[in-house]
C-alpha cells in the first residue's frame, strides 16, 4: 500500500533563507538606531559641557569672593581639591579651593577638555578669566565648543574653538 508513495520527513529548525532574512532585518534596524545613538551621546556630552562651564563660572565668582587679594584664578586645579584636604578643619585654600569636583578639576569630563585662561590680563587681583570647553574628538564626543568669561555668558562655535565674539547660547 505505501510502497509507491514517498514518505515526507518533518523539517526541524530554520532554513538558510529564513536565517538570512532575520539577519538582514537586524542589520537594517541597527543601521537606523546607531546614528541616533551617536547623536544622543553628542547631545548629552554637550549638555554636560554647558553645565560644567556654568559650574566653573560659579566657582570662579566664589573663589574671587573668598580670595579678593587674588581675584579670579586661571588654574583649574585651584578650584578643586582632594577629598582629604576639603574634609579637614582648615578646609579650602587658594591652591585647593574645594569648589568643583575632582573629575572636572582634572580638565576632562564627558568627552570635553576644559581650560582656563587669564583673559589677556595678568593683574593682581585678577579681574578677568576665560573658560573654554572643547570636544576631545570633534564630531564624535561633541560637535560644538563653548566659551565663557567673567561676564558669565556662555558662547558656542560649531567649527572652531569658541571665543568672546561667538553667539551666546539661548
Amino acid at each position: 500500500m505505501g510502497e509507491g508513495k514517498k514518505k515526507m520527513r518533518k523539517q526541524k529548525g530554520f532554513s538558510l533563507i529564513e536565517l538570512l532574512i532575520v539577519v538582514a532585518i537586524i542589520l537594517i534596524i541597527a543601521a537606523i538606531a546607531i546614528p541616533n545613538l551617536l547623536r544622543s551621546r553628542i547631545a548629552a556630552n554637550e549638555a554636560s559641557a554647558v553645565g560644567s562651564v556654568r559650574t566653573i563660572n560659579t566657582a570662579e565668582v566664589t573663589y574671587a569672593t573668598a580670595y579678593p587679594n587674588i581675584g579670579f584664578t586661571y588654574t583649574i586645579g585651584n578650584l578643586t581639591g582632594t577629598a582629604a584636604s576639603c574634609a579637614t578643619a582648615t578646609g579650602a585654600t587658594s591652591s585647593n579651593g574645594c569648589l568643583i569636583d575632582t573629575v572636572l578639576g582634572s580638565g576632562t569630563k564627558s568627552g570635553y577638555n576644559f581650560t582656563l585662561g587669564n583673559g589677556g590680563a595678568a593683574t593682581t587681583p585678577q579681574t578677568t578669566y576665560t573658560d573654554v570647553a572643547f570636544p576631545i574628538t570633534q564630531g564624535q564626543s561633541g560637535q560644538r565648543s563653548f566659551f565663557s568669561d567673567q561676564s558669565g555668558v556662555i558662547r558656542y562655535n560649531g567649527t572652531a574653538s569658541a571665543t568672546v565674539s561667538d553667539n551666546p547660547l539661548q
